[in-house]
């Protein structure tokens, strides 16, 4: 795991906790009910990191958040036999 996804699995387990009534600690602070949006912030922005390390290992090019794939219309070098050689 990296850092991002181990911050996210904190946020995620810190945010359920908080929900289910409970409060959780991150360090030396005491989280509740009242810090949720806090919560809530931190772990939007963890998964945008997690999103960006999944980009970046994919390396699957994007422009305005849309995939682009390039095709190669090269025809294949020519093998000196033609395709069927049973002709």
């Amino acid at each position: 795991m990296t850092t991002a996804t181990d911050m996210l699995a904190k946020y995620m387990t810190a945010e359920a906790a908080v929900l289910a009534g409970k409060d959780v600690s991150f360090g030396d602070r005491r989280l509740g009910m009242v810090d949720l949006p806090e919560i809530i912030k931190g772990r939007k922005e963890w998964e945008n990191r997690v999103a960006q390390e999944s980009m970046d290992t994919s390396r699957v090019q994007q422009i305005g958040g849309l995939e682009v794939k390039v095709a190669n219309f090269n025809p294949a070098p020519h093998t000196g036999y033609p395709f069927n050689r049973n002709c």
